[in-house]
Order: C-alpha cells, then sequence, then structure tokens
C-alpha cells in the first residue's frame, strides 16, 4: 500500500489578537499551508523534483522547515540539548539532498511532532526574551524568531506552489 500525505484543516490567519496571537496564527497558517501544498501526494510524488536541475522537493521542504524550527525555537532560543535534524557533518544540506531514500511518513511525523515540541518550548516565554545566537553571536528576541520562521514559511510556501504544480497541475493559495 502506498502511503498519501493526509488532508488537513488549514486554520485561518487571525484578523485581530494581540501580538503573540497574531504571531503565532500567521506561523500556524503557514504551516498549514506547508501541509496543504502536499495533501493528498504519494511519497513518490513528494519526492519528484521541482525542474531540473533544481532537486528541490516538497518533502524536501518538509524536512527543512522541521529542522529550522528545531534549530531556531529549541536548539538556539530555548537552549534544548537536541541533535539537528537530517544534516551531517558531511552534508549540510541532508534534509534536501538525502530525500530519494527518505521514509515520508516518517519524516512527516517528525515534522508534526518537531512543531509541538518547538510551541512547548516557547509557550510560556516573554517575546522580549533574547538569546545570543551562537551560529554568529548576535542577540536575537523570541519575536524575531516568530518573525523570521514566518518569513521562512512565506518563502518556502511559494516554492512549494511551484512544485506542487509541477508535479500535479494543482494551484491554489
Amino acid at each position: 500500500m502506498t502511503w498519501t500525505a493526509p488532508v488537513i484543516d488549514r486554520r485561518t490567519e487571525p484578523y485581530v489578537g494581540d501580538e503573540r496571537t497574531m504571531l503565532q496564527g500567521w506561523l500556524d497558517f503557514h504551516r498549514d499551508t506547508l501541509l496543504q501544498k502536499c495533501r493528498g501526494l504519494t511519497a513518490e510524488q513528494l519526492k519528484q523534483a521541482s525542474v531540473p536541475p533544481s532537486g528541490l522537493t516538497l518533502l524536501g521542504l518538509v524536512r527543512h522547515l522541521a529542522l529550522v524550527e528545531r534549530s531556531w525555537f529549541r536548539i538556539r532560543f530555548a537552549g534544548e540539548d537536541v541533535k539537528d535534524l537530517y544534516i551531517t557533518d558531511d552534508n549540510q544540506d541532508a534534509e534536501f539532498d538525502d530525500v530519494a531514500s527518505a521514509d515520508a511518513e516518517a519524516d512527516f511525523a517528525v515534522y508534526r511532532a518537531e512543531l509541538v515540541a518547538c510551541d512547548a518550548a516557547v509557550a510560556d516565554r516573554d517575546l522580549e526574551e533574547t538569546f545570543v545566537d551562537p551560529l554568529g553571536g548576535s542577540t536575537r528576541s523570541l519575536r524575531w524568531v516568530y518573525i523570521h520562521m514566518i518569513e521562512e514559511y512565506a518563502r518556502h510556501n511559494g516554492h512549494a506552489d511551484l512544485v506542487r504544480e509541477r508535479v500535479d497541475g494543482v494551484t491554489g493559495d
């Protein structure tokens, strides 16, 4: 039996609310949008590259965003002692490069679990709270992380639009 990406109910972006509600709401909207771009596709379709020479795939985007969520929310901001996902010393782009042998169902489970863990890591933290980014030494706030993640998803959801259209012709917001 072939695994197929599940259908999700995409949450709508918030129209009113305090700053934290707006940031979390927009992040959730973009998270759901990525999943919506993958819905109904088989594991094989999720691994299909967009257009040569690009190797960009929808599964690669899911893997990448799980990695980025973990990196910014849990490792850098919250200081959790967890390893990066997918990447190795030999391949810093393994989340994109190693898709052919990846298990799509397992990667979607990792992605969903990572979202829960990231939300839990920052649930009671103040947007003004800062940390020093170990990869560059700059001081950043949790607010910055939220804004950066919304930007990261918005950019990659644009990529996902194009990849999905290439895979099976489906378009939409």
